[in-house]
């Protein structure tokens, strides 16, 4: 099967006070990290970007991943999500399933996605679990793109469709931390 990775970089990071896509950290930006962890499981990898698209463009090496811009970036994590499926409904070749991830968890490995990408049909649905609690990454099977595309608004993302489908929860614990980054940690200042 081929899985895909979408990596949603678009938001403007408000709590964090700069989007998180231009965050260093252990001495790399944020979406150079999501992409290396996501290109060692996944083909493509698109990586959607928004708030200071141009400053991530230039400043990040995005090597290996398609760049689309959310023109919409500030409704919400669910335009991300409708431009990333978008981009791979149009994708020259056959894309069975995505996996969703986020610019702002650090700890995500290739052993997580693995583990995710194992599930990967068209007419997958599943989510990372963390001790019994759900993060991500999240599968979506091609299948569900359409409806996913429609349902998800604002902040949501895909969890409006999730709900009312089964989900295969896919014990992702030990394999990665889902811990994201909304602030900074105590003693580092945000950027301008």
């Amino acid at each position: 099967m081929s899985t895909a990775a979408v990596v949603l970089a678009a938001g403007g990071g408000r709590r964090y006070g700069m989007p998180k896509a231009l965050v260093e950290y252990g001495g790399s930006l944020l979406v150079e990290r999501a992409v290396v962890t996501a290109r060692a499981v996944c083909d493509p990898v698109l990586v959607v970007l928004g708030a200071r698209a141009v400053d991530v463009w230039r400043q990040a090496d995005l090597g290996g991943a398609a760049v689309l811009a959310n023109q919409e970036w500030e409704s919400g994590m669910a335009s991300s999500l409708r431009t990333g499926l978008d981009g791979l409904r149009g994708w020259p070749g056959r894309v069975d399933a995505a996996l969703v991830l986020l610019v702002d968890m650090p700890g995500m490995t290739a052993g997580a996605l693995e583990r995710m990408a194992g599930h990967a049909s068209p007419d997958a649905l599943a989510v990372a679990t963390y001790d019994g609690v759900r993060a991500h990454p999240v599968l979506l099977g091609r299948d569900h793109w359409a409806g996913v595309i429609e349902a998800a608004t604002g902040d949501e993302g895909a969890r409006p469709y999730l709900a009312t489908h089964e989900v295969t929860e896919v014990d992702c614990t030990g394999l990665a931390d889902p811990a994201d980054l909304d602030v900074p940690p105590p003693g580092v200042p945000s950027a301008p």
